[in-house]
């Protein structure tokens, strides 16, 4: 599967406001890890092979185990590997990416606002609706995963 464009040459202005975004929740008080794992959560739920493969790298860097990564897509299986926030984060990130479907209920509202603060909340759905546009960029145009460039380098 060939790239199709450079989005980043093409608008860098674009993608620079998409990077102070990121910039923004990586200094919220949620904690990165958190973050990262419902980073890889929704590029599951939109199959998009570029962030799967960043956000695993960055999770296992960051000392992930890879146990707990493989079963980030059924983490409600996933017993005590997540922790509450985690399981919150994770439920709320499916809602929202799926918001055509779900609608947001009150009730996940309510689960996930048990959880976090309001603040908290809100930087976590800025986060959600990141993903999903870095998501939307990197599958219409085709953007390679690591692994992809590092097979054919091989």
């Amino acid at each position: 599967m060939a790239k199709r464009l450079d989005y980043d040459r093409i608008a860098p202005a674009g993608m620079k406001a998409l990077g102070g975004v990121y910039g923004y929740v990586m200094q919220s008080n949620l904690p990165a890890t958190l973050v990262t794992l419902v980073y890889l959560r929704i590029s599951q739920i939109n199959n998009c092979a570029y962030c799967l493969d960043m956000h695993t790298r960055d999770l296992l860097k960051s000392g992930q185990k890879i146990e707990k990564i493989a079963l980030v897509q059924a983490w409600a299986e996933g017993g005590h590997l997540f922790d509450e926030r985690e399981r919150a984060a994770l439920a709320w990130a499916e809602t929202v990416t799926r918001v055509a479907e779900t609608g947001i209920p009150d009730q996940a509202y309510e689960a996930a606002r048990a959880v976090f603060e309001e603040r908290q909340l809100v930087d976590l759905t800025i986060a959600i609706g990141l993903m999903n546009a870095y998501n939307r960029m990197a599958i219409s145009f085709r953007n390679t995963p690591q692994a992809a460039k590092e097979e054919m380098a091989a």
